[in-house]
């Protein structure tokens, strides 16, 4: 039996699941301007991909760094679901 893709299902999901949280959390403390750190790993993460021989490795990180491309764009819809009221804004963050 080959098990390659039930792993990298499984990957994805609690990937894509880890994110969403991290989101929220990150735009909470830290507003939009930390998009640079979601930037970041996800350029990393693509190098890996490319260097790392493994196939579900490789392909496990590629889902890691485009989930963490991908919550750039997120980031900025979290600011707007926070201006909408859906999610607490942090009253003790001074840049607005």
């Amino acid at each position: 039996m080959n098990f390659t893709g039930l792993i990298i299902g499984v990957a994805t999901f609690l990937c894509i699941g880890l994110f969403h949280p991290i989101v929220i959390k990150a735009e909470y403390h830290f507003g939009v301007g930390c998009w640079w750190a979601f930037l970041l790993l996800g350029l990393v993460c693509i190098g890996g991909s490319l260097f790392v021989e493994s196939t579900v490795l490789s392909t496990m990180l590629g889902i890691a760094a485009f989930s963490s491309l991908w919550s750039i764009l997120e980031l900025v819809k979290q600011r707007e679901r926070v201006k909408k009221g859906w999610f607490p804004e942090n009253p003790k963050r001074k840049n607005k």
